[in-house]
């Protein structure tokens, strides 16, 4: 059996980098995490290629090559997706189907051969028996959510890891919270389940032995669901491995903002090479939060939590949302406000969506407030699924104000200067040389953002005062500067700026 799996391309977003990128010659932020573990749970015996299309083209002798084509996708691919989906049909194979896409709105995918719904690691393996015996069925579709210590090593022989800006593992899935606007918790529960500390010990060696020597994305909806593990188990292990072999990756992960209160677990994620946290901020407004369920964020001094966690040598990247109910009309200016006092440089503003079979779907369908309109997954892209309390073209407005304001180069840049003063890392002994391709991401930054682009004065102001004012952060400097031109590109092709 030859097996083709294919991973469909991202339309530009805030979190592709498209643009950052090109500044580093690589083709793709991440590779297909879910794509190569399932690779790892199929017969050793079968012929396996996989075709990442945001890093190459998918070509017809590929398909051909083929006697199975699976795919897996997350809603913002559902366009690519059905592409791929009608392109291996009309070349006469047979499609298997998985993912959070396919999982959420199979109903949408009659074309496909098979559809494997939910996690693969039990409902797969009932698919491969049938299919042996000649009696595959049309949809499968986990009965439970499976253990994660028979979750295999994933498949990396399949990929070219120079192609990508950083690798992926994970430690855990399903987060203790239940946000009503996230489809984490409908997907994977909210008991967090696990790998071993060996398990994710023997990942780090393979990704070690492939000489990968830069950062390791941990994908997991919440890193700290299980504290008491992470801290007595996880983390100390890391910490031992990473010192034996010179610290060779940084890591970043998701977390919640009650990491604040736990100085024992910022301590040890920060002696375990954790550089970037992602935390779900959302907004300022407190009976906001309190609309949404998101209750470890209210009643706190936020502001306050993002420094202390960046204060322990974790940058704090976030994710903002308006169009909550109880979003007054100054809320706009206090997302600003907020987002600038905090020094929180990559924050990710959005309009609140309503995923399929959250709890906010289910609260304003009962009161026929959702739109026909499919949720896009892409939370920049001005969309909204159902009918807002607040006039959409007020939001539209107030929310073009804090993107421009927020990535505009002036206020950019002036955001990171803040986060230098709090941002406070523990200096690790790391193995290796400076290599060629920092210099050239150097180069063309300058290039980039110092001639060719708009705020070429706000650029080399703040590449002088971070020589004077911060030396140490100069090549995170830069980094920053190429992201906040991918930031504004996405920005300005989508007509904001």
């Amino acid at each position: 059996m030859k097996v083709l799996f294919i991973y469909p391309k991202y339309p530009e977003t805030f979190w592709s980098f498209k643009y950052a990128l090109k500044i580093i010659n690589k083709k793709a932020a991440y590779p297909p995490l879910g794509l190569l573990t399932v690779a790892a749970m199929l017969p050793i015996e079968w012929g396996k290629k996989l075709i990442d299309m945001n890093v190459s083209r998918l070509k017809d002798k590929d398909i051909d090559w083929a006697d199975y084509v699976f795919i897996s996708a997350m809603i913002v691919q559902r366009e690519s997706a059905k592409e791929v989906i009608l392109k291996c049909k009309d070349r006469r194979k047979k499609v298997v189907a998985g993912g959070p896409l396919f999982t959420m709105e199979p109903e949408k995918y009659n074309e496909v051969d098979h559809l494997i719904l939910g996690e693969a690691e039990i409902v797969l393996k009932e698919f491969l028996k049938d299919l042996e015996k000649g009696t595959a069925k049309k949809v499968y579709k986990a009965a439970k959510l499976p253990s994660l210590i028979q979750t295999p090593i994933p498949l990396w022989g399949l990929i070219k890891t120079r192609k990508y800006a950083s690798m992926n593992i994970q430690y855990s899935r399903g987060c203790p919270y239940d946000c009503e606007f996230c489809n984490i918790t409908s997907l994977y529960g909210r008991l967090p389940r696990t790998k071993e500390t060996n398990q994710i010990l023997e990942e780090l060696n393979i990704l070690y032995e492939n000489k990968w020597r830069r950062s390791v994305f941990v994908v997991d909806d919440n890193f700290m669901g299980n504290k008491i593990k992470l801290k007595k188990e996880l983390l100390p292990q890391i910490i031992k491995w990473m010192k034996e072999h010179k610290h060779p990756f940084t890591f970043f992960t998701e977390v919640s903002i009650n990491l604040a209160d736990d100085e024992e677990l910022m301590s040890l994620m920060a002696q375990a090479g954790f550089k970037m946290v992602f935390v779900g901020i959302e907004t300022p407004n407190e009976e906001s939060l309190k609309e949404c369920n998101k209750f470890n964020n209210a009643g706190r001094n936020l502001l306050t939590s993002v420094q202390k966690i960046q204060n322990y040598g974790l940058e704090v990247t976030a994710g903002f949302i308006v169009g909550f109910d109880s979003d007054p009309p100054s809320i706009f200016e206090r997302q600003i406000d907020f987002i600038q006092k905090s020094g929180i440089v990559t924050a990710m503003v959005g309009l609140l969506n309503a995923p399929k079979d959250t709890r906010l779907y289910k609260r304003l369908k009962k009161t026929g407030r959702i739109l026909e309109k499919a949720f896009s997954g892409n939370n920049t892209d001005f969309s909204m699924n159902f009918i807002p309390k607040m006039r959409y073209k007020k939001i539209l407005k107030g929310y073009k104000k804090i993107v421009f304001s927020i990535y505009s180069p002036q206020d950019y840049y002036k955001r990171i200067m803040v986060f230098f003063k709090e941002f406070k890392p523990i200096k690790l002994k790391r193995k290796g040389r400076i290599k060629f391709c920092y210099f050239v991401g150097l180069f063309k930054t300058m290039f980039y953002l110092g001639i060719k682009e708009r705020g070429r004065r706000a650029y080399w102001r703040f590449f002088i005062k971070t020589i004077i004012k911060h030396p140490k952060f100069f090549p995170q400097a830069m980094t920053f500067a190429a992201y906040g031109l991918h930031f504004r590109k996405i920005f300005q092709n989508n007509k904001i700026i």
